[in-house]
């Protein structure tokens, strides 16, 4: 009868084994992304059923609270939302995240975030050249968060004593569950929906809503920004 327990023992270990080293066997995890959490992590669905939380290596994306938070996301979850992906696992980070280089149909989506302004190399942990000098082409460019003219890299968002948070905007009324990650933060379309100049130009930039500056000038919705040029 022991003999018989330990044999069962030994099998659930085997079974256990096999379905932790599908998800880590030789640094590579593959699945299908059902989440997209920020601008550099997301959630996997592997092909065995297990979910598996993934911080995109090497770069640092905007905190929610930031200019651009958002915009990252919905960069990120258009991209790979729903698509199967091969993450090259790197290492695990401190709160048990898989760190990694995300690749869809071969392309590094980690440098892609970098190359759109979506989010800065976090130079801490990164190791590719070419992360930095895609970073460069961004900054020249003045794509995404690189338009600001004094961009706060995350890492010093989150451990500054200043305060350099977005002034929050008031509630929105709640969205139904079916509304798309597609659209959120980004569901109005005219300045005669916008309450204010900043929002407006929140919207021109972050959600490139080009129809609110209708003249080409650079300012959105001229009734609310007049004076604000």
């Amino acid at each position: 009868m022991l003999s018989l327990f330990k044999g069962w023992q030994v099998l659930l270990w085997l079974i256990l084994w096999g379905l932790s080293s599908t998800v880590k066997a030789e640094g590579v995890l593959a699945g299908t992304v059902v989440g997209v959490h920020d601008g550099d992590t997301i959630t996997v669905l592997t092909f065995n059923y297990q979910t598996v939380k993934v911080r995109l290596a090497q770069i640092d994306a905007p905190e929610k609270r930031q200019a651009f938070g958002e915009v990252s996301k919905q960069t990120l979850a258009r991209r790979v939302m729903r698509q199967t992906v091969k993450v090259e696992i790197e290492t695990t980070d401190k709160y048990g995240r898989l760190a990694g280089k995300v690749l869809l149909n071969g392309m590094d989506i980690n440098r892609e975030q970098v190359e759109k302004g979506m989010a800065w190399v976090y130079t801490q942990y990164a190791h590719e050249a070419d992360y930095l000098r895609a970073q460069e082409r961004a900054q020249r460019a003045k794509l995404g968060l690189w338009q600001d003219k004094t961009p706060i890299p995350p890492w010093v968002f989150r451990h500054s004593d200043q305060d350099y948070a977005v002034t929050p905007s008031a509630p929105e009324a709640k969205k139904p569950f079916w509304f798309g990650w597609w659209g959120m933060g980004c569901e109005k379309k005219t300045c005669a929906e916008m309450t204010s100049c900043e929002e407006a130009k929140r919207y021109l930039h972050e959600c490139d809503l080009k129809r609110l500056d209708s003249d080409k000038n650079g300012v959105p919705c001229e009734s609310l920004c007049r004076g604000q040029h």
